[in-house]
């Protein structure tokens, strides 16, 4: 079973990216390098900085969890990165 991975980078005026992975760090440096694996929204965005990262049981969860951050204020993301709000998929 590969370990997923949810993760959220900020940009250099501090938008938020929600994505998920199996190697955070492989996929930041994607992003960082903004070649042909990188994702869209964050070419040209940089310096980017991994504000978050969470291991989570399967790639279905990741998507849920994704889906479900992504819909979030802003607010709520800096609350999940500072710790103040914890990752629970929906009942």
């Amino acid at each position: 079973m590969n370990n997923w991975f949810v993760y959220l980078v900020r940009t250099r005026r501090g938008a938020l990216y929600t994505g998920i992975t199996t190697d955070v760090e492989r996929r930041f440096a994607e992003h960082q390098s903004g070649g042909p694996k990188a994702a869209k929204a964050l070419r040209g965005r940089g310096p980017l900085t991994l504000v978050f990262q969470q291991a989570v049981a399967d790639k279905s969860e990741a998507l849920k969890l994704e889906l479900q951050i992504k819909k979030w204020p802003k607010e709520k993301k800096e609350a999940l990165i500072a710790g103040s709000v914890g990752l629970s998929l929906p009942a």
